[in-house]
């Protein structure tokens, strides 16, 4: 049941990503809290629903994906569960399409290929981008722009969790034909986070 698995990592989020006090952001604002998606994305537990949990929105808003990709390293994890999932359902439902991954560097690579993605890459193929926090939206973006250079198609955006600060905006400016869907808002793992602390 995809509402239950939603539900898990969302209280696993609370509580293993989510931090209140005094912090100062990457994109130099100061916050109140702090969110690393990373210590749920690189859990056992936690990277598993992950993947189902973006999977469901990919088969429920993208069903024609391909593939899906993200910049390194917060997407790394996302990406290869997101597609672990996809194999799943396809041994075991034979519908749903394979969702294959990709991941996007942060600069082109100086030897070998020179190639900017790794993993699937096939020209004119309709892809998803995947992020694990959203804030300003710029590494989403950046891997938007250079998922299109290569070639291929990105027909929606994925991101775990939206702080709701000006991300989806810039994103949606950025890429007008693909929708924006987040699996939670801030303000979800916050309350959350608040609930787990008082039981």
């Amino acid at each position: 049941m995809p509402d239950d698995n939603k539900t898990d990592l969302l209280n696993l989020i609370a509580t293993l990503s989510f931090k209140l006090g005094d912090f100062t952001l990457a994109s130099g604002q100061k916050s109140d809290y702090y969110i690393d998606c990373r210590t749920t994305t690189l859990h056992a537990e936690g990277g598993r629903l992950s993947g189902l949990v973006l999977y469901d929105l990919i088969a429920q808003h993208f069903p024609q994906a391909e593939a899906v990709g993200g910049l390194t390293m917060g997407a790394d994890p996302l990406v290869s569960n997101t597609a672990s999932a996809s194999a799943w359902h396809h041994l075991h439902h034979h519908r749903e399409t394979l969702v294959h991954g990709f991941l996007v560097r942060k600069a082109e690579k100086q030897h070998g290929t020179g190639r900017r993605l790794e993993g699937f890459h096939k020209p004119g193929a309709q892809v998803v981008i995947v992020d694990d926090v959203c804030t300003t939206g710029g590494s989403t973006i950046t891997a938007i722009e250079a998922t299109q250079e290569s070639g291929m198609n990105v027909i929606g955006v994925l991101c775990l969790v939206d702080r709701e600060q000006g991300g989806r905006a810039n994103i949606e400016a950025a890429a007008p034909h693909a929708p924006f869907y987040s699996a939670f808002t801030a303000n979800d793992v916050r309350a959350a986070h608040l609930a787990l602390k008082t039981t």
